[in-house]
C-alpha cells in the first residue's frame, strides 16, 4: 500500500488517483467538453442578461471593489476574488435552469462545476502573470480547463448514478462541492495527500437539505445552491493549501462518519471506475424546462399539432391529459396547487405542459417569471387541473438502465367529445446524446444566448477559441467575455 494513502478512506483515494493520474483518451469526451463549455458560458450570459434576480447577487460584496488579478465574471466588468467569482459564475450558469444535466438514482447539473474551475483558473493565470503567485499546477490553458471539466463531470456523474441523496432529504449539490474540490485542488497544485484532505472537508461539511427544490418550499435558492457549492469547494482547497489537515476516515468512522451520521450506515455505490462516461453521455437542455420534462414537452407539441389540424381549441376541447413518465420526473416536477414564484413554476410539469399547449411552443425562461401573462392565467390553471401524471415503472427502469439511458414520457389527450388523441411516446428527446438534432440545437441555443450581449463576430471568436486553440491562456479566453462597466443593484 502507498504510505501516502494508508489510513485514508478508499473513496477519497480513488477520486484523488483519478484526478491526478487518469488520461483522457476518448475523442467523444473531448468533443463533448467543448460543446459543454460553450453551452455553459451561453447559459451564464442568459442569466446575467435576462434575470434581475440573478444580477442582484453578482459582484463584490463591498461595492466598487476590484480584486487584484481577480476572475473577470463573463458578461460584466466585475473582477472578483476566487471565492466570490466561483459563487457568481456558478450561479449565473445555473440560475435560469438551462444548463446541462445528468441523471441516475439522483440527478444534477455537471456544468455547475465550471463555476469553480474557470474562476480559479483565471485567477491563477492572472496572479502568476503578476508574480503574486508562483503557479505549480498544470498549464493554465483551455486544454487544461476541458480536461478539468471531464474529470469533474465524471466524479459527479458516477455518484449520481447509484446514490440517491434525495432519498435522505439531501441535495445533490454536495456532488458539485465534491467534484470541484477534487479538481480545484489539482489545479492549484496541491499534493495528492492534500487533495484527499480537502475532499474530506466536503463530507465533514455535510449536505444541504433538498427542501428548496420541493413542493411549496421551492424557492430561488435552487438557482444559487450550485454557486454556493462552488464557492465552498474553492475555500476547502485554499484552506488545505494553508496547511489545514483533513480527516482520513471522514466516511467510515463509527458513529461520527458520514456513512453512519447521514447515510444510514451504508456505503456509496459507484457504477464503474472513474473514466469519461459522464461527459460522453451528458444531456444538453435545449429547452428552458426542467430536464426530465423535455420528452413530455416534445410529445405535447406533437399532440398540439393534431389539435390544430382538427381545428380544436385547447381550452374548450381538452377534457383530460394523461402523462406517463419516469420516476425522477414524477418525484421532481409532478406538482399541484399554488405556484408561488418562477422557481416553483419551472419545476412543475403541469405548468410547462399547459403553457406548451396554449403557445404551441416550448416555454422559454420569460414564461416562468411573475411578470409573464401565463403566471396569473386562469386558463393555464384550468389546464393544469386536467393534466394527470403518473410514474411508469418500465420508463423508470429504462431511465436507470445505463445501456439505454432514455428519458421517456408519453402523452395522451382525451377530448371533450369523447374522442382520444393516440398516445405519443418520446424516449430520446432533443438534447440527448442519441438524438440526431442535439448538436445543431445546442449551437442554435448558444448563438441565441450570446446574441444577448455579443456580436456575431465576437461569438464566432469564442467558438474558434474553444474548438481550435487548446493552448490559449485562460485569462486571454476570459477576456473575450468582458463587458463595459455597469451598475448592478446589490442585495
Amino acid at each position: 500500500m502507498d504510505p501516502a494513502t494508508a489510513g485514508w478512506d478508499e473513496v477519497l483515494v480513488d477520486i484523488t488517483h483519478y484526478v491526478f493520474h487518469y488520461d483522457i483518451s476518448s475523442q467523444k469526451a473531448w468533443d463533448s467538453s467543448r460543446t459543454a463549455l460553450l453551452d455553459s458560458l451561453g447559459c451564464s450570459i442568459e442569466s446575467v442578461s435576462k434575470s434581475a434576480e440573478c444580477r442582484r447577487m453578482l459582484g463584490p460584496i463591498v461595492p466598487g471593489t476590484i480584486a487584484p488579478d481577480g476572475f473577470k465574471l463573463p458578461g460584466t466588468s466585475y473582477q472578483l476574488d476566487p471565492l466570490k467569482g466561483a459563487f457568481d459564475f456558478g450561479t449565473a450558469i445555473r440560475y435560469m435552469d438551462h444548463n446541462d444535466t445528468l441523471g441516475g438514482k439522483d440527478w444534477g447539473h455537471p456544468s455547475d462545476n465550471l463555476g469553480a474551475l474557470l474562476a480559479v483558473a483565471d485567477w491563477l493565470c492572472r496572479s502568476n502573470d503578476s508574480g503574486r503567485i508562483v503557479h505549480i499546477g498544470p498549464p493554465l490553458t483551455l486544454k487544461t480547463l476541458l480536461f478539468a471539466m471531464i474529470k469533474a463531470y465524471e466524479i459527479q456523474g458516477c455518484f449520481l448514478a447509484k446514490n440517491a441523496f434525495n432519498a435522505h432529504g439531501l441535495d445533490h449539490v454536495i456532488l458539485v462541492k465534491l467534484a470541484s474540490t477534487a479538481v480545484v485542488s489539482w489545479l492549484i497544485g496541491l499534493s495528492e495527500q492534500q487533495t484527499m484532505a480537502a475532499i474530506s472537508h466536503v463530507w465533514m461539511d455535510g449536505a444541504a437539505l433538498r427542501i428548496y427544490r420541493s413542493g411549496s418550499n421551492t424557492i430561488p435558492r435552487k438557482g444559487w445552491a450550485a454557486g454556493d457549492a462552488c464557492m465552498r469547494a474553492v475555500q476547502f482547497a485554499l484552506l488545505t493549501r494553508a496547511k489545514q489537515p483533513g480527516a482520513p476516515t471522514v466516511l467510515t468512522m463509527p458513529r461520527w462518519g458520514f456513512y453512519e451520521a447521514l447515510w444510514q450506515g451504508r456505503e456509496f455505490d459507484l457504477p464503474h471506475p472513474f473514466g469519461s462516461w459522464a461527459m460522453e453521455n451528458i444531456f444538453f437542455k435545449v429547452m428552458a424546462v426542467e430536464g426530465h420534462s423535455i420528452s413530455a414537452i416534445e410529445a405535447t407539441l406533437a399532440q398540439h399539432a393534431k389539435l390544430r389540424a382538427l381545428g380544436m381549441d385547447q381550452e374548450r376541447n381538452i377534457a383530460r391529459v394523461e402523462v406517463r413518465t419516469n420516476g425522477a420526473a414524477n418525484m421532481i416536477i409532478n406538482k399541484t396547487g399554488h405556484l408561488s414564484n418562477a422557481a416553483d413554476r419551472d419545476h412543475c410539469m403541469q405548468y410547462s405542459l399547459a403553457v406548451t399547449l396554449l403557445k404551441g411552443d416550448a416555454p422559454n425562461t420569460d414564461d416562468y417569471q411573475d411578470t409573464s401573462p401565463w403566471a396569473g392565467s386562469l386558463v393555464v390553471e384550468a389546464l393544469r387541473e386536467r393534466i394527470h401524471i403518473r410514474e411508469d415503472q418500465q420508463f423508470t427502469r429504462d431511465y436507470l438502465d445505463r445501456s439505454k439511458k432514455s428519458v421517456p414520457s408519453a402523452v395522451l389527450i382525451r377530448l371533450a367529445d369523447g374522442r382520444v388523441l393516440d398516445e405519443v411516446v418520446v424516449e430520446y428527446p432533443v438534447g440527448h446524446v442519441n438524438h440526431p438534432w442535439t448538436t445543431e440545437m445546442v449551437r442554435k441555443k448558444l448563438m441565441k444566448n450570446m446574441a444577448l450581449m455579443f456580436t456575431a463576430a465576437e461569438t464566432e471568436r469564442v467558438i474558434e477559441a474553444v474548438e481550435k486553440e487548446d493552448n490559449m491562456r485562460i485569462s486571454d479566453f476570459v477576456d473575450l467575455f468582458v463587458r463595459s462597466a455597469e451598475r448592478i443593484p446589490k442585495l
